[in-house]
C-alpha cells in the first residue's frame, strides 16, 4: 500500500539556506523538493503538487512575490500553501508577501520548532479546505465566498459555469468577481449579510440572477449561493428528467434553489401542507429521502 508522505517544496536561492532547511524537514519525516529560483519553482510546479511551499522572498530573477502570485495563478496549484521566509523587516514587505498570496511568514534567521510547527499547521489546514471545496464541487453546488471589496476567495466549478455565461471571458482563478455581478453581491455586505438575505440581478429573457447568503466563513468573507432562475426552462428540464407532475416539477424547482416550504407555497400560491405532498411525491419519484438529496439531483440535471 501506498501512505502519502507531507511533500514541500523549497525555494531559495542560498545553498546554506537550502541545506538547512533540508536537513531540518527532513529529519521530521518530511520530503523535501528544492529549487534555487522563482522560474524553476514553477517549471517543477508543472510537474508535482507539493502540500506546501517555502518561499525566499528575496530572490535574483523572479522574486518570491511573483513567484506566489503565478503559483496562485496555476489552476491546479492554487490550493497549496505558500510560506514566506524573509530577512526584511519592514511591515509593507510582511503585507506584501500575504498580498501576493502567502498564508504565513518566517523571520530569518529560522526558529526550527516553529518552522515546523507552522509547516504542520498550514498543511493541515489546506488539506481540510481543498477537502472541503472538493466535496462542495461534487454536489455540483454553485457557491462563491466573496469578500467586503469585491474579490473573491474561491468558488465551486458550477459557480464558475453559471458565472461565464454573464461574463465569457472571466475565470474562478483570478480572484475577482465579474464587473456585471459586483453591484448585487457588494449589496449583500450592506443588507446586513444575514443567512438568507438575498439580492437578485434582472436579465433578458424574463431570467434573473440570484444570490443568496449562505453564512460567513470567516471574518469579512460570505459564503454565497448563486442561482440562475430560469423557472420555465428548467421546470420543463425536470418534468422530462424525472416524469414529474407540473406542479411536482415548480416544488422540486423552488427546493434546488433552496426555498422553504412557507416561501414556496407563497410563489406557487398553495398551502405549506399541500407543497408538502408534492414534495413526498418528489422524494418517491427520484428515489431520495431528504430535501438535500432532491434539490443535488435536481442542480445536477439543470446544470448540465
Amino acid at each position: 500500500m501506498t501512505v502519502h508522505t507531507d511533500t514541500v517544496l523549497v525555494v531559495d536561492d542560498t545553498q546554506e539556506s537550502l541545506r538547512f532547511l533540508t536537513d531540518t524537514l527532513e529529519s521530521s519525516g518530511i520530503s523535501v523538493l528544492v529549487a534555487t529560483s522563482g522560474e524553476a519553482a514553477l517549471q517543477l510546479l508543472g510537474h508535482v503538487v507539493p502540500d506546501l511551499v517555502l518561499m525566499d522572498a528575496v530572490m535574483p530573477g523572479l522574486d518570491g512575490f511573483e513567484t506566489t502570485r503565478a503559483i496562485k495563478a496555476l489552476p491546479a496549484r492554487a490550493h497549496v500553501p505558500v510560506i514566506f521566509m524573509t530577512g526584511l523587516t519592514e511591515s509593507e514587505h510582511v503585507v506584501h508577501a500575504l498580498d501576493s498570496g502567502g498564508v504565513d511568514y518566517l523571520r530569518k534567521p529560522i526558529v526550527v520548532d516553529e518552522l515546523l510547527a507552522r509547516v504542520r499547521v498550514h498543511m493541515a489546514n489546506a488539506r481540510i479546505a481543498h477537502g472541503s471545496h472538493f466535496a462542495l464541487d461534487a454536489t455540483g453546488r454553485s457557491l462563491i465566498a466573496v469578500q467586503a471589496e469585491g474579490r473573491m476567495g474561491w468558488c465551486t466549478p458550477t459557480a464558475e459555469k453559471l458565472l461565464q455565461t454573464f461574463a465569457p471571458d472571466w475565470s474562478r482563478h483570478g480572484g475577482e468577481l465579474p464587473p456585471l455581478l459586483l453591484p448585487p453581491f457588494m449589496r449583500l455586505f450592506q443588507d446586513g449579510a444575514a443567512p438568507g438575505t438575498t439580492t437578485k440581478l434582472d436579465l433578458e429573457g424574463g431570467r434573473s440572477l440570484e444570490a443568496v447568503v449562505v453564512g460567513r466563513s470567516r471574518p469579512g468573507e460570505l459564503l454565497v449561493r448563486v442561482n440562475l432562475i430560469d423557472p420555465q426552462a428548467d421546470i420543463t428540464c425536470l418534468q422530462e428528467h424525472f416524469r414529474l407532475t407540473q406542479r411536482e416539477a415548480e416544488v422540486l424547482l423552488w427546493i434546488s434553489y433552496g426555498k422553504p416550504n412557507r416561501v414556496i407555497s407563497e410563489i406557487l400560491a398553495i398551502s405549506p401542507r399541500t407543497v408538502n405532498k408534492h414534495l413526498e411525491q418528489v422524494f418517491e419519484k427520484l428515489g431520495v429521502e431528504t430535501r438535500a438529496a432532491a434539490a443535488a439531483f435536481a442542480v445536477r440535471v439543470i446544470s448540465q
